[in-house]
């Protein structure tokens, strides 16, 4: 579907006038997603022309500065867009204050009330682009000050959403004492990234994918999450999550109850994420022996620094930056088959995929066989593949491994993938809950991980160390392998179909 088709979709979907308040808009959450897929919205006419946009934090700022901060990481590519730019900004203004003062609160809402005033608006939006320590304090002065019954009110609730399933339950409690579950968006970007959202149109829209996808006809399942970047002089804010809660407990599970779900009865929200926790219901909390963790040291050429060199990180810290974990969903569907969620920084690529590998031919009529796989590319070089034996062509009767390729940058074009935020404010502002995550659901993954991240913060997991750069630490071949995984004696080599395609195909190479 093109832009031009989304845009009308979404005109036609979108039956309330928002004003958009941004708290934290000073951040750089705020300034790096927010605003840019905001922007990205207006552009494309997602949002009213109306549309007033207010952003909220603690520094001053006057209104040059708040312009040059909100527009420093919008992609302007033509003149039409840099005159969409200058008619965006007229639409946003800026208020400072604090986040525990009443009275500061009260002035934000004489200021949302003249936006509605001068733009019609029956609906606020509150996106709460903060850290978690401000989450309370902020959502009880916008319910005591900025709740207003006559208007419908939408609250979009940032990640991490606790620290393990006891802060969770409370940060719960006290956001359900203030707004309703119907009201609350929490939002994790991966369930608005493209690849993420077509993984159900791909397993239920496809018999050639649905008969498969069972116990018995699939080994293994791998959801890897790799980044180049290390903590850049933010080591003190990472080291109080590490990657488990930062990366898998959120991105990977998501997209391993997407991967592993029952068919839902429709796409209603509450329907997709109601399968969605009867799977993490079945996974039994991660244990020792199916996990391994890592933390990366200074790059072999010395030029990148370690996690411990890191001023802002706690000396000696043992909080992992990288973390390879063998998760069981016991129900008869997937009894047995080990899904190896890999995630880490500082690492040698940057990417994120699903490779589901099938069982070995059963079969004496031909040797050295690979084992087939569907690979599902998130980012970057979006991108399905089927990867399966084919006879050379010639003379001979050789195997060799060959595939079935939909690259999206050579298969679409004309067409614009985007950005995940842009996507999940547009869910917020249609009042889509499907790719947000309900209560029970982030109560079932944090059961999940709980009692490993427990263990880890006692510091009875010493993390392996690993080079910057490289591929992770020692041992995590043979722990993937250990858990099924069967790595091919022949050589692949991901067609070249597009610029795309030649910077993904030394990405298959290394990817096993």
């Amino acid at each position: 579907m093109s832009q031009s088709t989304l845009s009308a979709t979404a005109q036609g979907s979108q039956k309330h006038l928002f004003t958009i308040v941004v708290l934290g808009a000073s951040g750089d959450l705020a300034k790096k997603k927010t605003f840019p897929a905001l922007f990205g919205l207006f552009k494309n006419k997602y949002l009213d022309r109306n549309t007033r946009i207010l952003g909220y934090s603690r520094t001053k700022m006057d209104r040059p500065q708040f312009e040059h901060h909100i527009s420093q990481f919008i992609k302007l590519k033509t003149d039409e867009d840099r005159a969409l730019l200058s008619s965006f900004l007229k639409l946003c203004s800026y208020y400072d204050g604090q986040y525990d003062q009443g009275k500061d609160f009260e002035q934000l809402e004489r200021a949302i009330v003249e936006a509605e005033q001068a733009s019609g608006a029956d609906a606020r939006l509150y996106y709460m682009a903060l850290p978690p320590s401000v989450f309370i304090p902020v959502a009880r002065n916008l319910k005591q000050h900025n709740y207003r019954k006559d208007k419908l009110i939408r609250l979009i609730v940032e990640k991490p959403f606790g620290m393990d399933l006891e802060s969770s339950r409370e940060l719960a409690k006290d956001l359900g004492e203030l707004f309703t579950e119907e009201e609350i968006y929490r939002i994790d970007h991966y369930l608005g990234k493209e690849m993420v959202k077509n993984l159900m149109i791909l397993r239920f829209a496809n018999v050639i994918f649905g008969s498969v996808w069972n116990r018995q006809c699939i080994d293994n399942i791998q959801i890897t999450f790799k980044e180049k970047i290390g903590t850049q002089g933010r080591g003190g804010y990472f080291d109080e999550f590490g990657i488990i809660r930062d990366v898998m407990q959120n991105h990977l599970l998501q997209i391993l109850t997407l991967v592993a779900m029952e068919p839902p009865v429709s796409l209603g929200a509450e329907d997709v994420r109601d399968e969605k926790v009867k799977v993490l219901r079945f996974i039994p909390p991660i244990t020792k022996e199916d996990i391994i963790t890592g933390q990366y040291t200074a790059s072999e050429d010395g030029k990148e620094p370690g996690y411990l060199e890191d001023k802002t990180v706690p000396k000696g810290s043992k909080t992992p930056t990288y973390a390879a974990a063998a998760l069981y969903i016991n129900n008869d569907r997937w009894s047995g088959v080990p899904f190896v969620l890999k995630c880490g920084k500082a690492l040698d690529q940057q990417k994120t995929e699903i490779r589901v590998q099938f069982k070995d031919v059963t079969s004496n009529l031909m040797t050295n066989l690979a084992r087939n796989e569907i690979v599902i590319r998130v980012q970057p070089n979006e991108a399905v593949y089927v990867k399966m034996m084919n006879k050379e062509p010639g003379l001979g009767m050789k195997t060799i491994i060959s595939d079935l390729d939909l690259s999206y940058a050579s298969r679409f074009e004309n067409v614009a993938i985007p950005e995940a935020y842009e996507s999940l404010i547009l869910d917020a502002l249609n009042g889509d809950h499907s790719n947000f995550v309900r209560d029970d659901e982030l109560d079932a993954a944090w059961k999940v991980c709980t009692p490993i991240l427990k263990t880890i913060d006692r510091g009875e997991i010493e993390p392996i160390p690993y080079k910057f750069g490289s591929r992770g630490p020692v041992g995590v071949t043979e722990f993937v392998a250990k858990h099924g995984y069967t790595r091919s004696k022949q050589a692949y080599v991901w067609p070249q179909h597009s610029e795309a395609g030649k910077d993904a195909v030394g990405q298959e190479q290394r990817s096993k």
